[in-house]
């Protein structure tokens, strides 16, 4: 029993010995390879070389294909994995393409709205710019201003003449700032509207143009610090929002038909339409159901053009008396059903104001037919239905109050915490991760800029971010000079966009699977955080890279910030896309596992038919 005994404390002691000289063996070598005289630094020089992360050239994001120095052939006969694709889809809009609608049905616009390939006609192919296509010019020159070789369709020019909405100038288009409804110029009906609604306080911030045209509603609606979604389909007035996102104006291919518009509920100060042709006073009220779902408490809806200001106008719009009569009255009916209080009626302008709260008008609307609408969550929308129901409003304590609470006006509600976060709407978010947020990304933007010290000049106007979180990465940028296409993904595991819009910012849902609902060339810079990780085993990578790269202008940048290991496979798909490209370390160092991938699409356009 005292053998037993010895053995044991001998074993202990040998263990005790074993592990103080291990402990003290790796410590020495740590601070061995953190001294520099071993090998740690020359392993963590090679490991950066092998993966680009060291010294590289500098990529060039200065553009060189400007109207004064218009190209005369691609730039490059380099063969690359992806070919250039046949000339007829310079214009390609993959979920909008024309064949494939006309298979649809036309009630309800069904047949405008979005009808995305199947993978197996899909293509993998590169979008060409047609021929001498050059970079736009600079905001605010870009705004009246639009060289034709980029966007090169006559037709408007010949249908809206009288309406000025866009002429042919010698090699470029001009817009006058006309509309169908304000062809005297829209600076003077955005004159009429502010002596109503208050535009120029930041009350209103986001606007919603239904039926846009060229939108030169929203980009004068831009000198007044109002930021305007415009959307309109593709149809037979061809490229109308291409030219619109060509101006530097945000919009997208979209039509108010069957399914919900892409964004949260309560979002928009102000919805617009003049003479946008949607049948307000048909389908039960939906679409006027629609709008006051998207519009925010106490939002302002106008409606100019037919049927308002149908005693003066009833000649020239070849329709009778009566008929205009009904159209008014029914949408009168369904705007006190929603209880939308109208504030003005004036020269064929008509303006209403949406409820503050459900208490205001309680009593009118449990006694309707109409019930209310059930929505799994804020972003329950995407392909979703529209519904003949009202959107109930968040719960509120006084017939005072604003349901889901009072904003700042812009620009400080910027930065200020907006109320979802503070009522703890948004799961996993609070005040504290919102405002570090906030810095994270100030930091991030600050470390781009050593990269790319273009980022916020102008040189940059239409940007996208493609997995936009709180809005932070546009924050950080805000600056009249450009705007920010906020997206966030279907499959996102919360929705935030709710949260981007309180900050007077705007965006969209969108699955990065498919394609976007824009023309090609229509983006100069697209920011990505986590967008290949989030997608890993949901669709190729090739579809997204592909598609980024028909929405990116020639010679426009991409930021992408992800895993190493996604990077290091988006790189090589990039660099077979004719980017160039530079994988660089997080700013937090080369052990972060993270990195930034930055790349730059070079320059190249159709020549002819077989390019």
């Amino acid at each position: 029993m005292a053998r037993n005994l010895t053995e044991n404390r001998t074993r202990n002691t040998l263990i005790v010995v074993v592990v103080f000289g291990l402990c003290s063996f790796f410590y020495l070598l740590g601070a061995w390879q953190r001294g520099g005289s071993g090998g740690g630094d020359r392993i963590q020089t090679w490991v950066n070389e092998q993966t680009k992360c060291a010294q590289l050239p500098n990529l060039n994001f200065e553009t060189h294909h400007r109207a004064s120095d218009l190209p005369n052939d691609t730039g490059s006969s380099e063969i690359k994995p992806f070919e250039p694709c046949d000339e007829q889809y310079t214009d390609y809009t993959p979920c909008e393409e024309q064949k494939r609608a006309m298979t649809f049905p036309r009630d309800n616009m069904i047949y405008r709205e979005r009808h995305c390939p199947p993978d197996k006609e899909k293509i993998y192919c590169l979008i060409p710019a047609p021929k001498g296509y050059v970079a736009p010019f600079r905001w605010p020159k870009s705004r009246d201003f639009v060289p034709y070789a980029n966007v090169p369709h006559k037709s408007l020019t010949v249908e809206k003449a009288i309406q000025n909405w866009v002429h042919y100038e010698g090699d470029v288009f001009r817009f006058p700032g006309g509309g169908t409804q304000f062809p005297q110029g829209a600076d003077t009906y955005i004159e009429q509207l502010a002596s109503v609604i208050p535009i120029a306080e930041g009350k209103v911030r986001t606007a919603l143009d239904t039926g846009c045209g060229v939108a030169s509603l929203g980009a004068y609606l831009l000198t007044k610090n109002v930021l305007t979604m415009s959307f309109a389909p593709r149809d037979n007035h061809e490229a109308q929002v291409q030219f619109a996102l060509e101006r530097g104006v945000p919009a997208y291919i979209g039509v108010l038909g069957s399914i919900k518009l892409p964004f949260p509920s309560h979002v928009f100060d102000m919805a617009h339409c003049s003479r946008c042709l949607i049948p307000w006073s048909g389908n039960d009220g939906m679409y006027m159901m629609e709008v006051d779902r998207v519009l925010r408490p106490g939002g302002y809806w106008v409606l100019s053009g037919p049927p308002i200001g149908w005693k003066i106008h009833y000649k020239g719009w070849q329709r009778t008396k009566e008929n205009l009569r009904n159209e008014q009255r029914k949408i009168e009916q369904f705007a006190e059903l929603l209880c939308w209080k109208k504030i003005s009626e004036k020269d064929g302008i008509a303006i209403w104001r949406k409820r503050l709260n459900d208490k205001s008008c309680s009593m009118k609307q449990d006694n309707l037919k109409i019930g209310k609408c059930e929505l799994a969550n804020d972003s329950d929308v995407w392909y979703k239905k529209m519904e003949v129901c009202i959107t109930p409003l968040p719960e509120v304590n006084s017939i005072s109050e604003v349901a889901g609470g009072q904003l700042e006006p812009f620009p400080k509600r910027l930065n200020a915490v907006p109320p979802r976060i503070t009522l703890g709407s948004v799961p996993g978010f609070s005040v504290q991760s919102y405002d570090e947020d906030n810095k994270l990304w100030q930091k991030h933007v600050n470390a781009y800029k050593k990269t790319n010290s273009l980022l916020d000049t102008g040189r940059y106007r239409n940007i996208m971010d493609m997995n936009a979180g709180l809005g932070s990465f546009a924050a950080a940028l805000e600056t009249p000079k450009l705007w920010v296409m906020n997206v966030i993904p279907t499959i996102a595991n919360t929705s935030t966009l709710g949260v981007i819009y309180e900050r007077g910012l705007i965006g969209m849902y969108h699955d990065w699977c498919e394609g976007f609902s824009t023309y090609p060339r229509t983006y100069d810079l697209i920011h990505s955080n986590a967008i290949f990780s989030l997608y890993q085993n949901k669709c190729k990578f090739e579809d997204i890279l592909l598609e980024m790269d028909r929405i990116l202008r020639p010679e426009g940048a991409v930021i992408m910030r992800d895993k190493v290991d996604a990077l290091v496979k988006v790189e090589k798909i990039a660099n077979a896309m004719r980017w160039k490209t530079r994988l660089v370390d997080h700013e937090g160092g080369p052990h972060v596992p993270e990195k930034i991938l930055f790349a730059v699409k070079q320059y190249w356009a159709i020549t002819n038919k077989s390019s």
